[in-house]
Formats: structure tokens, sequence, C-alpha cells
């Protein structure tokens, strides 16, 4: 018994060094992720070229259709394969990554590279409309449980701060973003504000960005500088384009999730089939809807075109992200839902163009929206407007976008929407439950206890634990606690728990859902 009362105060007393351990070992995760999502980035951008080239070509060679249609059976019946070997780098990335950090499930980082690498590059030379945001996430998470395993061996709660260091370093890469990827990590993947977790994901996302600059150079993916600022006076236009924005954000989450549940009654071999015919034609006639988006939203910020294209271009690159993603193709829908709002704003830009907008802020309008798509969609808005801001090098138009953003998102939540990540982790391990790899090996977790959760305001002997946990620490502020059966757990907390290799499978998500406030009835 003293043996363990040891352990347990030595493992307390030394939280201040792992802090300092997480910050070193973090640049080493930021480099590793960073030169992974680098190559990744190069990858699809050269692939999307190549698409690009390839459809002009059919255009005016119409003969070679068929042959082309040959290559996409074959790289049909190749990628079914692949997301048969490796179900966890299907899709986006994001959930599951999530569900690695939050849940226990188990990540093998060598197959997750080859099939993220290999798929998404193929997909990237048919065009699909997938982002490489969501999958340089995973990347990254995949890069930071490399640095785990060489540096910090059986340490398991050490294993998810660099896991989701690595994941916010993918982020960075992937839009020379740095701030937006940290926060990322905070929001959206661990959904908590640890120092430790801000510590790993700072440090990772900095030294990933330097990585990415010494490549790209030093503007981010989306350059937004020379955005006129929107006059105080044409505030009122916020309150239809946050509404605008958040009816399209919940239509793509309602869109995406929908297809899904349409191709999983096709045969697994059909499906990417499906979504690489579908991307010929419109490749061949409307090839700015191909890829990512990043060439859409430069469209839709320049304010050059009419509303009937504009129009056009929405709905085809929603309906074709949505057959794209649904299929479970590796790819994600980060880059796609922000050219989708912005060609939302810019649509509602031009018709108040009729109702005496000055033209020049139609670009506003875009950048406006994007964020509030991705706010209403993604249910991340602290993201959402740090990443605008960051794409605009300045921020003069953060009072802006943030009003559009927490509009959109009001509105996302008044229609009941699901944040999109959550409902595909949640589709994730129910059609994997059988089969779901899940750490079994026990070990130790930090988790805050959140205002509006079930053990917030009990003490600790009247809370019904799950077996096989012990609870040896809580941090309140800076005083490092050893918790009793009369110690009460106040919202703000951050427990230490510390859980068997006998513990029955699931453990980390009982504990999560203990410490979240619950969302639904």
């Amino acid at each position: 018994m003293e043996t363990a009362k040891t352990k347990i105060y030595k493992l307390l007393s030394g939280f201040n060094k792992l802090k300092w351990s997480l910050a070193l070992k973090g640049i080493l995760c930021g480099l590793v992720a960073g030169l992974l999502a680098v190559f990744y980035r190069m990858g699809i951008e050269y692939g999307t070229v190549t698409a690009t080239n390839i459809y002009k070509f059919l255009r005016f060679h119409p003969v070679w259709i068929f042959v082309w249609v040959i290559c996409i059976a074959a790289a049909g019946l190749f990628l079914s394969w692949l997301v048969k070997l490796e179900p966890m780098a299907s899709g986006s990335g994001i959930p599951q990554t999530e569900g690695v950090v939050l849940f226990g499930l188990k990540m093998k980082w060598y197959t997750i590279l080859v099939v993220r690498f290999v798929g998404g590059i193929l997909c990237g030379f048919f065009g699909l409309s997938l982002g490489r945001e969501g999958p340089s996430i995973q990347i990254g998470a995949s890069g930071g449980q490399i640095v785990s395993k060489v540096t910090s061996k059986k340490n398991r709660l050490e294993e998810n701060y660099l896991i989701t260091g690595g994941a916010a370093a993918g982020l960075a890469a992937a839009f020379n973003a740095p701030l937006s990827g940290m926060v990322f990590a905070l929001e959206e993947v661990h959904r908590s504000f640890s120092p430790l977790i801000l510590v790993s994901a700072t440090a990772a996302s900095l030294s990933a960005d330097i990585v990415s600059k010494h490549f790209f150079g030093l503007k981010p993916v989306l350059s937004f500088t020379t955005l006129p600022q929107l006059p105080i006076t044409l505030y009122f236009w916020l309150i239809p384009l946050g509404i605008v924005s958040g009816l399209v954000g919940s239509l793509i989450t309602k869109s995406l999730l929908g297809f899904q549940t349409l191709y999983n009654k096709l045969p697994a071999f059909v499906r990417p089939c499906i979504a690489l015919l579908i991307a010929l034609p419109c490749g061949m006639f409307l090839p700015l809807t191909i890829g990512g988006g990043q060439g859409l939203i430069k469209f839709a910020e320049s304010a050059k075109s009419g509303i009937a294209l504009i129009a056009i271009l929405l709905v085809v690159k929603l309906l074709f992200t949505s057959t794209s993603f649904g299929s479970g193709v590796p790819g994600g829908i980060f880059m796609p839902i922000l050219s989708v709002g912005a060609l939302s704003g810019s649509l509602l830009g031009l018709i108040a163009v009729r109702f005496g907008l000055p033209v020049q802020y139609v670009p506003d309008f875009a950048v406006c929206a994007m964020a509030g798509a991705l706010s209403s969609s993604v249910k991340a808005p602290i993201t959402s407007i740090l990443l605008t801001a960051e794409m605009a090098g300045s921020l003069v138009h953060m009072l802006p976008v943030a009003a559009c953003s927490f509009i959109a998102l009001l509105l996302s939540d008044l229609l009941k929407i699901d944040p999109i990540y959550e409902s595909l982790l949640e589709r994730y391990v129910e059609k994997n439950r059988d089969s779901l790899p899940i750490q079994q090996k026990g070990g130790l977790m930090e988790i805050p206890v959140e205002y509006g959760c079930d053990i917030a305001g009990k003490m600790v002997c009247d809370i019904n634990w799950p077996q096989g946990t012990l609870i040896v620490g809580l941090r309140r502020g800076t005083r490092e606690l050893v918790p009793q059966g009369s110690t009460k757990i106040l919202p703000g907390d951050y427990l230490v728990v510390l859980f068997t290799k006998e513990s029955e499978n699931g453990i980390q998500e009982r504990i999560t859902r203990l410490c979240h406030p619950r969302t639904g009835p």
C-alpha cells in the first residue's frame, strides 16, 4: 500500500516536469507531423492540378472517356480495398483522432499513413471534392504517436498529449495557421483547455508552421489581406448573412450524413466507383468544383461573376462533396465546407448589391459566411474565427466574422444540428463496434470537469465510478490535491484517473461522459 501511495505522490509531483517535457517533445512532434503534412499537401495539390489538366483534355478529346472510365473502375476497387485494409483511415480522420484521444480507440500509425497517402493522393488525381485538412490532422496525430513511441514508451497520458499536439501541427501545416491549429486541438479534439494540452499543441503547431513556411512561403493558404474593412453602418447585413451561412452549414451536415447513409446501402466496392464517376462531368464542365475548393473560394471572393453561376457552383459543390465524402474514401470536408460557405456569402453579397451594397464589400460577405458555415457545421466557433483572422493576416475583420459565426452557430443549435465530427465518430463506432480496436492496457488519463456535468458539485464517495478506476489526483488551479472520499469535485477541476488493464472496454468513454455535460434529453 505504501509503495502504491509513493508512486501516486511521485506521479502528481511530476506534473510540472511533464509540462516542460511535453514542450520539448512537442517541438519534435511538430517537426515530424509538419513534414508528413507538407508532403501530403504537396501530393494532393499535384494530384488536383493533374486532374484539372486531365478533365480539360477529356473535354476536347471525348474519345478517351472510355479509357478513363476503365481507370475509374480500377481505382475504385483499389480504394475500397485500402479502406477495408485500414478503416481508421477512411473519411476525414478528425473523428477517428478524437476517438483515440477521448475514448481510447487504438490507432496504428503505419497503416494509417500508407492508406492516407496512397488513397488520398489517388483521390486527388481523380478530382474528388475532398479536403486535405482533416487527413492532415490524422497524419499529424500519427506523427505524434511516432514521437510518443520513441520518446515516451508506455506513458499513455503523454502519448495522448503528443497525439493531440500532432493533430494541431497537422492543421497548422495544412493552412499555415498555427493559432488555429492549437485552438482546434483544444476546442474540437480534446474539447477542454488543459495547460498541458496547450503546451503540447502550441509547441507542435509553431514548429510545424516553421516547416510549412519553409516549403510554401510565408503567406497562408487563403490570403485575404486586400479585403476592405466592412463599415459599421453595414453591420446590419451580418444578421441575414449569419442566418444564410448557418442554414448552409446545417444543410451541409445533413447532406453529408444523408449521402453516407445512402452509400451504406450499397456494396462497399461500388461506393468509390460511383464517387469517381460523378467527378467526371464535374471535372469536365465545372473544373472549379474539383478538389478541396481553394480556387473556388478565391473565385467567390473576387465577386466577378453573376448570381446564376455562383448559385450553380454552390449547389454542385455541396452535392459533389456529399457524394465524394459519403463513399467513405480517404479525404476530408474542412476545405469543402469553407468553399460552400464562401459561395453562399458571395451569393448573398451579389443579391445585396441590388439593394445598395457597394460591390467592393462582397468579398467580406464571402469571408464571413465561410467562417459561419464552418461554425454551424463543426460547432467550433473559436477555431472558425481565428482561422479567418489568420488567413486575412489582420484582426480588423474579427468583429464581423465573429458576429456571423455566432449567429450561424445559434441557428444551427436552434435547428438541433449535431456537430458533424461528433456524428461521424458515433457512426464510425457503431459501424465498427465488433471489430473496433480499443486500448486495453490500462493507464492514466487527465480530464477536466465541465460545468453542468453529472459529477460537478458532488463528493468523490457519492459518484458511481466505473469499476477498475481510481481517482489519484485532483488539480484545482495551481494546487495539486490528493482526493479523499469527502473531497467535493468542482467545475474546472482536473481529475487524474488511474485505470487497470483488467478494466472493461470503453472505460475512457464512460469517464469522459461523466465529466462532460449532457447535450441531449
